[in-house]
């Protein structure tokens, strides 16, 4: 896969939300997560994070909006219900990008969505948990980045095969005189 994601969360409080969060992250491959003001006990988070992600992506908490640092060309990207946000099926994912959940019981700071290259959200009749909320981002890059076969026009064809990788022939370049 091309590229790389992180997520996080601005605000969350509920340490097992935390702890599935960064568990998911950690299942679909994240390079690292990410909190802003959060106020969440670290050994609680533990009980719900048995992949231990902790361990083995890197986590970094900021104390403000204000303080979030991104690597450079990374795209921030607000998963939030707003009329102007894209709704998920319909977003190119960029091939950088960090992923911002809002706490569990608001949304995303002015501030912060101020801050975000793009919005998008779920489309759902209201805000599902944020755990569950940051899967369902995760599982929608990993599928669109096109690794897998097409769906089966029904339940009982069977899909389509990737086609086989093919590489070219070499290129050489030589710089022309001039």
């Amino acid at each position: 896969m091309r590229g790389y994601f992180a997520i996080g969360a601005e605000r969350i409080s509920k340490p097992m939300n935390l702890g599935a969060l960064m568990r998911s992250a950690h299942a679909f491959g994240a390079s690292f997560f990410f909190t802003i003001e959060p106020a969440f006990n670290a050994q609680e988070v533990k009980l719900s994070d048995t992949s231990d992600a902790a361990k083995h992506l890197p986590l970094y908490t900021y104390r403000s909006v204000a303080e979030l640092t991104l690597p450079r060309g990374c795209a921030l990207v607000g998963v939030e219900l707003t009329e102007d946000a894209v709704e998920l099926p319909s977003f190119f994912h960029p091939q950088a990008a960090a992923y911002v959940l809002g706490p569990e019981r608001g949304s995303l700071s002015p501030e912060l969505q101020a801050r975000c290259d793009h919005l998008v959200k779920i489309p759902t009749r209201f805000c599902v948990n944020v755990g569950t909320a940051g899967a369902i981002v995760m599982y929608d890059r990993l599928i669109s980045q096109g690794r897998f076969a097409r769906r089966a026009v029904n339940p009982r064809a069977t899909p389509e095969p990737l086609p086989k990788h093919v590489q070219g022939a070499q290129v050489i370049r030589t710089k022309k005189d001039g």
